[in-house]
C-alpha cells in the first residue's frame, strides 16, 4: 500500500540546533554560533549555498534545553 506522504527532509533545522541564536540585528535577525556569522536568512540556507550540502555543525538540542 502506498501513501502520497513525501519523504522525511533529513535537512538540519536551524531553529532545533544548539548553535542558533536570534540577533538583535533588524537587517541579520538569525546567527549560528558554530560558524561565527549572522544572516537576513536562516543560517542553513547560506550554507547549502555555499557549501552545497547540509551543515556538518548541526548538534540537536536536548529536550526542554533552553539557552540564557
Amino acid at each position: 500500500m502506498e501513501t502520497d506522504k513525501p519523504a522525511p527532509d533529513d535537512t538540519p533545522r536551524c531553529n532545533r540546533c544548539i548553535h542558533y541564536f536570534i540577533t538583535h540585528d533588524v537587517q541579520f535577525p538569525y546567527g549560528c554560533n558554530a560558524l561565527n556569522f549572522k544572516s537576513y536568512r536562516q543560517p542553513i540556507d547560506d550554507v547549502i549555498e555555499a557549501s552545497g550540502q547540509p551543515c556538518l555543525y548541526f548538534q540537536p538540542k536536548l529536550p526542554g534545553h533552553r539557552q540564557r
